[in-house]
């Protein structure tokens, strides 16, 4: 009954994905100089794929993605465990790759075609999930997705793209589950308007690949050991995101 200071020690280990995750976010805010590196490679792919398609630059992406890590390694302490890690760890690489947009909407440049750069040993080339053969569909798709306003551009992606619930994607963006289908809506009708000459395309011969960017990519940048600065001053931008993700697109 009384008196004990803390939770009582669990007889046996948690089991299942989620509570794996949470049990290596709290080793590392205890000091296991792995357990973060750990949990990043277990969705690893799935966040890579997100900052890859908001973006659509490899180079940017994975930018993003080690600016997003970052964060979440520094900020591991205040997890309140309102929502499930792979969610937290999902809203901050979102707001990574909104944060980028956003300052490359105020500073705008000439990107090269396909997001490929002409430094030697630089990121860029065909997204891998796209088949070659498909590969001008899918430019022109990328292309669409970074006309949209940004808000209906992650709605999409993490909904359509990414498959992802609505509830969950609600969580992830900060807003709530109905924002998430009327900025889902919005978004549709004006790709359905940029991309219907794509219905008139025969579809290209061969068998077609749909399946996740493969592990092992080398743009994903990796995770060290250690903590690679103290936890004060966090400044991923997150509060700003979601402040910005209540503002409905007109």
């Amino acid at each position: 009954m009384g008196g004990e200071s803390g939770p009582p020690v669990a007889s046996s280990p948690p089991v299942g994905r989620a509570a794996r995750d949470l049990e290596l976010l709290h080793a590392h805010v205890a000091g296991d100089p792995d357990a973060f590196t750990e949990l990043f490679h277990r969705h690893r792919d799935r966040l890579w794929a997100v900052a890859l398609r908001t973006l659509g630059d490899r180079e940017e992406a994975a930018d993003a993605l080690q600016d997003a890590l970052l964060s979440a390694h520094r900020a591991a302490a205040r997890f309140r465990g309102d929502s499930a890690v792979t969610t937290w760890l999902h809203r901050i690489v979102v707001n990574a790759c909104l944060d980028r947009i956003r300052r490359r909407q105020a500073h705008p440049t000439v990107p090269l075609p396909d997001g490929i750069r002409d430094t030697d040993g630089a990121t860029g080339g065909v997204e891998p999930a796209a088949p070659v053969q498909d590969h001008d569909t899918a430019l022109v798709v990328r292309q669409a997705l970074a006309t949209l306003p940004i808000e209906q551009r992650a709605a999409l992606i993490l909904v359509d793209v990414q498959g992802y619930p609505v509830a969950e994607v609600a969580v992830i963006l900060g807003v709530a589950e109905g924002t998430v289908k009327s900025r889902c809506a919005r978004g549709r009708a004006r790709l359905a308007t940029l991309l219907g000459h794509l219905r008139q395309r025969p579809a290209p011969p061969g068998p077609q690949s749909t399946g996740p960017t493969p592990p092992g990519d080398p743009d994903v940048p990796v995770v060290t050991r250690g903590n690679p600065r103290p936890p004060e001053g966090v400044g991923s931008g997150s509060g700003r995101a979601r402040r910005d993700a209540n503002q409905e697109d007109a």
